[in-house]
C-alpha cells in the first residue's frame, strides 16, 4: 500500500505542475481559468490522499471547504471575465 500512495502522490504532483505550466503559458484566459480550477482539483487530490495516508478525518473536511471556495472563485472569475462584473 505504501507504494501505491507514492505513485499516487507523484501522479497528482506531476498533474498540478503541468497544470502550473498551463497557467502561465496559457494562450487565452479560458485557459488559465481552467489551469486553475484544474489546480484546486490537484490540491484536493492531494489534501485527501494525505488524510488517507495519516488515517485521519480533518484533512476531509478541509477539502471540502476547497472544494467550495474553488468552485465559487472559478465561477466569480469565469463571470468577471465575460461580463466585466461579478455582482449584478
Amino acid at each position: 500500500m505504501d507504494i501505491a500512495f507514492k505513485i499516487t502522490f507523484v501522479g497528482i504532483v506531476v498533474a498540478q505542475i503541468m497544470s502550473m505550466i498551463r497557467l502561465v503559458i496559457g494562450p487565452s484566459v479560458g485557459d488559465r481559468i481552467l489551469a486553475l480550477d484544474t489546480m484546486v482539483v490537484n490540491a484536493i487530490g492531494l489534501i485527501v490522499l494525505l488524510g488517507i495516508a495519516q488515517g485521519t478525518r480533518i484533512y476531509f473536511e478541509v477539502t471540502l471547504i476547497i472544494a467550495m471556495l474553488g468552485f465559487v472563485s472559478t465561477v466569480a472569475y469565469a463571470r468577471f471575465v465575460l461580463r466585466g462584473d461579478i455582482i449584478e
